[in-house]
C-alpha cells in the first residue's frame, strides 16, 4: 500500500526555499541557479519531504513510497545514505539542521519557509494518481472542481512510479516448468549514442533466437519488459525476483566500421553466479551467424536439448546485407514507438531494407507487422492495410517460414478480414510453435480468434501467458481487462485494470477501459471520472474534458442512465476524443444499443461491416450488443462473418 500522509502540502512545479529551487518538471534542484547534484533516489526523497513539510515522515512511509516492496533492499542503510546525499547537496548540518530534522527511531522531518510560485489551490494527497480516493465528485466545490485535473494532468506523483515494482513482486511464478531468462539491454561500447538503435535491435534479435531454442523448455521474457531495465542499477537477484526468471544474459555491443564484438555473460540469478562468459568478433554481414552462435552456447551451459531442426536452422545462418541489415533495426526501432509517425517511418526503413536486398524475409515480417496495426493508428483505411499486411508476410514465410510474427500477421488477416477462423487458428498456433516466448503471438491469438469464438477459458489463459512473458507491457496488461469483459467476468475485469493502473496511471486507454467497464455495470459516477482521465490523459485540454464530465454527471443527475447515454451519444460526434471511445460507426452502435435503438445500432453495424471495421470479429462478444440478438439483422451480420452465434 501506498502511505496516506495528514493534510498534505498543494502539489506544485517549482518549491523554493532560501536560495534553493527544487524544480518538479526540471526533476532537479538548484541552488542559485546552479543544478545541485543530486542522484534519483534522493531526489525523489526530497520531494516527498518537500511536499510533507512541517510534518513527520516515517521511515516506513519512505520506504513504500520511495522503495516499495523491494525484500532485497537494506533498507536502513538505503534510507541513510539517501539522507546523507540529501544534506550534502543542501549543505545541512545533521547537528544544527536547518531543513532536515530527524526524529530518532521515527522519521524525518523538512522544516523550512518554502515558496510555491505556482501552486495549486486545492489540496490533493501525494499518493492519489489523479484523483483523491474515497472524496465523492459531488462534495467538492463546483467553481474549482476542475483545478486538481490540469496540475495533475502536467504532475507526476512519486510513488506512481513505484507501484510497478509492488505489483510485480506478488506475481505468481510459473508452474509449467519451463527454464525462464530475461536478456538486459546490451549496453552501446561506441561514443555516438545514435547507434542506439543498433545495440537495440542487437537484444531484440537474440531474445528471438533465445525464444525458438527449446519452447517446451526455455522460456524468454519479451522485449518490452527487458527493456525496461536499460540504464538501471539493480542487481541480478533484484531484477530476477520483479520477472521471475532463473537466468539473466548481460553484454555489450562495440562497432567499428564493418567489424561488431558482442561480449555477453549468462548469471544464474540464484547465487548470482557466473555460469559463462564469451566474446564474438564478426564482420557485420555475419551477424547472423555470431547470434547463433551465441545462442547454441547459452544453450548447453543451462543444459537444454536442442531439436535437429533447430540444430539445422542455427547452423545455417547465412551472411546478410549489412545495409540492408542496419535500414531494418532502424525500422524495427521506430516500429517499437508505436506511434502514428513513427509507423510512417518503419513503413519506409522496412521497404528500403527490401529495396537494398529483396530476399530479406525480416524486412517483410516487419513490414507486415506494421500494417497490421496501421489502422488503429489512423495511418490507413482497414482493407487496404490488410491487403498490404497479408501480402507482405506471405512474402516473408515464402522467404523463411520459422519467421513465428509473419504468421501472427496472416493470422490476424485472416481473422479480422477473411473472417476464415480454421485458417486464422492454422497460422496462430504455428506462430506459437515457432516462438512461445513472443508475447505478441498469445496476445493475437487470444483477441483474434479465441475470445471471438466465445473459448474464453482459452482466451484468458493466453492473455495470462503474454503477460507472465512481457509483464511490464501495459498493452497486454490492460488487454488482459478486455479478455475478462468479453467473458463476463467483470470483477475480474476490473481487478486487471486497477492493476495496470498500478504500474502506470498516465496509460490513458486503460482508463477508457475501465470507465467503459463501469458504464456497462451501471457505475456511471465511476464511468464519468474514468472517462475524464483519459481525455485529459489523451491530450485533450482538461477544461474542456472536465466540463465534459460535468455535463454527463448532470445528464445523468436529471434522466438516469438513458441521460448519460444520450449525453454520450452527442459528444460521440466531437473530433477530439479518448483513445477507442464511442466515435467509430461500431462505437456509436454501443452508445445506440444502450439506448435501446435497436434497428440503427444495426444499420451502424452494417456501415461498419462495409468498412471491414476490425471491431467485427467481437460481435458475439460485446456486452451492449446481448439485447441485438433477436433482430434476424443483427444474426444476418453474425452469419458473414462466420460466427455463427455464440456462446451468449
Amino acid at each position: 500500500m501506498f502511505p496516506v500522509f495528514p493534510q498534505p502540502h498543494m502539489p506544485a512545479e517549482i518549491f523554493r526555499f532560501e536560495d534553493f529551487e527544487l524544480d518538479r518538471i526540471a526533476f532537479e534542484l538548484r541552488r542559485a541557479g546552479r543544478v545541485a547534484r543530486l542522484e534519483r533516489i534522493p531526489l525523489e526523497l526530497l520531494f516527498l519531504l518537500v511536499e510533507h513539510r512541517g510534518q513527520l515522515v516515517t521511515r516506513q512511509e519512505i520506504l513504500d513510497c520511495i522503495w516499495g516492496n523491494d525484500v532485497f533492499l537494506d533498507t536502513d542503510n538505503a534510507i541513510n545514505t539517501a539522507i546523507r546525499k540529501i544534506r550534502v547537496a543542501l549543505k545541512d548540518n545533521a547537528e544544527n539542521p536547518r531543513f532536515l530534522h530527524t526524529l530518532p527511531g521515527m522519521g524525518y522531518r523538512f522544516d523550512a519557509q518554502v515558496v510555491e510560485p505556482n501552486s495549486n489551490p486545492i489540496p490533493i494527497p501525494i499518493s492519489t494518481p489523479l484523483l483523491p480516493p474515497g472524496v465523492p465528485i459531488a462534495a467538492r466545490p463546483q467553481g474549482r472542481r476542475w483545478a486538481p485535473w490540469i496540475a495533475l494532468a502536467a504532475a507526476v506523483f512519486l510513488c506512481a512510479a513505484y507501484a510497478t515494482r509492488t505489483y510485480l513482486s506478488g506475481r505468481s511464478k510459473t508452474s509449467s516448468g519451463k527454464v525462464m531468462l530475461v536478456v538486459m539491454p546490451f549496453v552501446n561500447m561506441n561514443d555516438d549514442p545514435h547507434q542506439n538503435y543498433f545495440v537495440d535491435g542487437i537484444t531484440e534479435e537474440i531474445i528471438a533466437q533465445l525464444g525458438s531454442l527449446d519452447p517446451a523448455h526455455l522460456g524468454v521474457i519479451a522485449r518490452t519488459s527487458s527493456m525496461q531495465y536499460k540504464g538501471a542499477h539493480k542487481d541480478a537477484a533484484q531484477i530476477a525476483h520483479e520477472l521471475g526468471t532463473a537466468y539473466l544474459l548481460e553484454g555489450s555491443v562495440r562497432r567499428e566500421g564493418q567489424r561488431v564484438r558482442i561480449t555477453a555473460q549468462l548469471i544464474q540469478a540464484g547465487d548470482q553466479s557466473h555460469l559463462w562468459a564469451d566474446s564474438f568478433d564478426r564482420d557485420l554481414n555475419d551477424i547472423l551467424k555470431l547470434q547463433s552462435e551465441l545462442a547454441r552456447d547459452i544453450a548447453a551451459k543451462i543444459q537444454l536439448t536442442l531439436s535437429e531442426q533447430t540444430e539445422r536452422r542455427l547452423a545455417s545462418a547465412r551472411s546478410l546485407n549489412s545495409e540492408a541489415h542496419e535500414a531494418y533495426l532502424q525500422g524495427l526501432q521506430a516500429w517499437n514507438l508505436r506511434t502514428k509517425d513513427a509507423f510512417q517511418q518503419a513503413i519506409g526503413d522496412f521497404d528500403r531494407a527490401i529495396q537494398i536486398d529483396p530476399n530479406y524475409a525480416p524486412a517483410y515480417s516487419g513490414l507486415a507487422q506494421t500494417y497490421m496495426l496501421a489502422p488503429i493508428f489512423g495511418l490507413s483505411e482497414t482493407a487496404e492495410a490488410m491487403l498490404l499486411a497479408r501480402s507482405a508476410a506471405a512474402r516473408a514465410v515464402g522467404i523463411d517460414s520459422s519467421l513465428g510474427e509473419a504468421h501472427t500477421v496472416l493470422g490476424f488477416v485472416k481473422a479480422h478480414f477473411d473472417f476464415d477462423w480454421p485458417g486464422a487458428e492454422r497460422e496462430f498456433r504455428r506462430a506459437i510453435e515457432l516462438n512461445p516466448s513472443d508475447a505478441g503471438s498469445h496476445l493475437f491469438y487470444s483477441n483474434s480468434y479465441l475470445s471471438p469464438l466465445g473459448r474464453h477459458n482459452e482466451a484468458i489463459a493466453e492473455m495470462q501467458e503474454a503477460v507472465r512473458l512481457d509483464p511490464f507491457s501495459l498493452p497486454i496488461q490492460s488487454f488482459l481487462g478486455r479478455t475478462y469483459i468479453w467473458a463476463r467476468r467483470y470483477d475480474e475485469a476490473e481487478a486487471q485494470f486497477k492493476k495496470t493502473n498500478q504500474l502506470n496511471t498516465n496509460f490513458a486507454i486503460n482508463h477508457e477501459r475501465l470507465g467503459h467497464l463501469y458504464a456497462s455495470v451501471g457505475k456511471y459516477e465511476e464511468a464519468i471520472e474514468e472517462e475524464t482521465k483519459a481525455r485529459i490523459l489523451s491530450g485533450e485540454d482538461p477544461k474542456s474534458a472536465v466540463a465534459k464530465g460535468e455535463e454527463l454527471r448532470r445528464a445523468y443527475t436529471a434522466s438516469g442512465a438513458r441521460g448519460y447515454w444520450m449525453k454520450v451519444l452527442e459528444f460521440s460526434g466531437a473530433k477530439e476524443g479518448p483513445p477507442e471511445g464511442y466515435s467509430s460507426s461500431s462505437g456509436v452502435a454501443i452508445v445506440l444499443a444502450k439506448l435501446g435503438e435497436k434497428e440503427k445500432a444495426v444499420e451502424l453495424l452494417e456501415k461498419a461491416y462495409a468498412e471491414r471495421s476490425l471491431f467485427m470479429t467481437e460481435l458475439n462478444i460485446e456486452p451492449a450488443f446481448d439485447d441485438l440478438k433477436s433482430s434476424s439483422r443483427f444474426s444476418d451480420l453474425v452469419r458473414r462473418v462466420h460466427l455463427y452465434g455464440g456462446p451468449f
